[in-house]
């Protein structure tokens, strides 16, 4: 590390969080990750209205999702290690320009392809800014100002997520779906003048001097190959030579990308945290708990929409009640998983947001938002409650200290990628077809089913927990401003704002 980097290092981590410049950096890292934040929880609102304008299908709303999913999932990673090596605010400052680039060809989308196409520009540019948000924080403040300028950043990215679904709503509803991307460029005007001026630039100075780019490839073919199987085989047929070469192709890469990562000097993914059996457990119920999240999320706004005739806004008003839900009692939750163990949180959290889906599998034509919806999700925001804060504790606490920071980020990419699959499985699974995604009463009936798969799977999550789930050996203490965002942070954990605390080793075991 040159002597510019070091004096660099040492003055951004002595910034204090009150200081004009501390308030500039968090003023940044909230714009930015902001940006994210917002298309996470608009784009679904918007889906119905993409497909009457853009036609495509369902297979086309479906790709418009995991576009952006694939590529953020594949260079998630990558970019954190990116940050590391290159500097946080430069690899930052070109996620941010990049994602603003890829908004702008969304918004000029002529067919579905293009705008599938930016998406997945879209979340490259994803996978280069949301790391380096949280990164930036934990290496600009001093010791005794992280844990607030997290708590802080994450408070007001809740905001972001609460506010996104009726912002979002409205704009759709009175302008068009293609402002929800637009809005991303002055924002990204405004992040990238802040960042150059008074973002200081820290690396890592332990950071491997090669970086993983086979494992990276292997992983974007592999997930690239999986999901077009699953999205396009119902319609072109399982035995087609393209989905059988295409499915298999990303099987073997998968099978490739662990090879490298075990064989790698400086893999992307270390394959010694899935040594800890808490650690694999944590994250087996993250796959299934997030899958069954990211297909419910894809399908219901279209239900609302096409099915009850909501509008944009009051299909996005309509789920308000799930981030609020969880803006209130996220920390509560991770405070009493800190007293009573995450086991039983984990096992209760799941069981209950599976009773909100099956509640939500009544809500079709003619259901009252009082008697039909509410009820439902509001059922499903307290089961992710309890579930959310207790689970990235634990995925926190079955690391070593000095891998926390990956274990968070891997624990994101597998809740990533169980959407990215969820939204190519479910529909499919519940028999929801591109022919009767165009009949309505079809889509309705499809809808019913996939709440009862969602449901089902949140069940299996919720018995996971118990079989494997113990009292981690760390405490994880949320700050009084911490949130867990519905769709996990990219790149940070899901619940951020907390202070990590280790208890004495006599208290608990830890599997290594």
């Amino acid at each position: 590390m040159s002597e510019p980097d070091l004096e660099s290092t040492k003055s951004a981590t002595e910034l204090v969080l009150k200081s004009a410049r501390g308030r500039w950096v968090l003023v940044a890292t909230i714009l930015g990750s902001g940006m994210a934040s917002l298309d996470a929880t608009v784009v679904n609102i918007a889906l119905p209205r993409i497909g009457a304008d853009l036609g495509g299908g369902l297979t086309g709303l479906q790709w418009t999702i995991n576009a952006y999913t694939l590529t953020l999932a594949a260079f998630l990673l990558l970019g954190g290690s990116l940050g590391d090596r290159f500097g946080r605010r430069r690899v930052f400052v070109v996620g941010v320009i990049w994602f603003a680039a890829a908004s702008l060809a969304c918004a000029v989308a002529p067919t579905s392809g293009f705008l599938i196409a930016a998406r997945a520009l879209q979340g490259v540019g994803g996978a280069l800014l949301t790391p380096g948000s949280l990164a930036i924080l934990e290496a600009s403040f001093r010791q005794e100002d992280r844990a607030a300028a997290i708590g802080a950043w994450s408070g007001f990215a809740g905001i972001a997520v609460a506010v996104g679904p009726f912002i979002g709503g409205w704009l759709i509803q009175a302008v068009s779906w293609r402002l929800i991307f637009l809005i991303n460029l002055p924002l990204a005007v405004a992040v990238v003048w802040v960042a150059v001026r008074h973002v200081p630039e820290t690396r890592n100075p332990l950071a491997p001097r090669g970086l993983d780019f086979a494992g990276t490839a292997l992983a974007a073919v592999g997930l690239s190959g999986i999901a077009y199987a699953l999205t396009e085989g119902p319609g072109a047929g399982w035995t087609d030579p393209t989905i059988l070469v295409t499915g298999l192709v990303g099987i073997a890469a998968i099978a490739g990308f662990f090879v490298v990562e075990a064989r790698s000097a400086h893999p992307i993914l270390p394959l010694e945290l899935f040594r800890s059996t808490q650690f694999s457990a944590a994250n087996g119920v993250t796959f299934v708990v997030y899958g069954a999240l990211g297909g419910s999320l894809f399908l219901l706004p279209i239900q609302l929409q096409r099915v009850l005739h909501y509008s944009p806004t009051a299909a996005g008003s309509s789920l308000l009640p799930i981030t609020v839900v969880m803006l209130l009692l996220s920390a509560r939750m991770g405070r009493l998983a800190t007293r009573i163990g995450p086991r039983l949180p984990m096992t209760v959290g799941p069981l209950l947001a599976s009773l909100g889906l099956l509640v939500l599998s009544q809500c079709g034509a003619g259901s009252s938002y009082i008697t039909g919806v509410l009820p439902g999700v509001t059922i499903f925001a307290l089961g992710l409650s309890a579930t959310v804060a207790p689970l990235t504790a634990t995925v926190l606490a079955a690391a070593r200290s000095e891998h926390a920071g990956i274990a968070s980020a891997v624990n994101t990419d597998i809740a990533r990628t169980a959407q990215l699959i969820a939204v190519a499985v479910l529909p499919v699974a519940a028999g929801i077809t591109s022919a009767s995604y165009a009949n309505v009463a079809d889509f309705s009936t499809g809808f019913e089913h996939a709440m009862w798969i969602g449901a089902a799977a949140l069940g299996l999550g919720g018995l996971l927990a118990f079989a494997t789930i113990r009292k981690p050996l760390v405490t994880i203490e949320p700050t009084s401003m911490s949130s867990c965002a519905v769709d996990a942070p990219p790149g940070g954990p899901a619940c951020v704002g907390a202070t990590i605390r280790r208890i004495p080793a006599t208290t608990g075991t830890r599997d290594t």
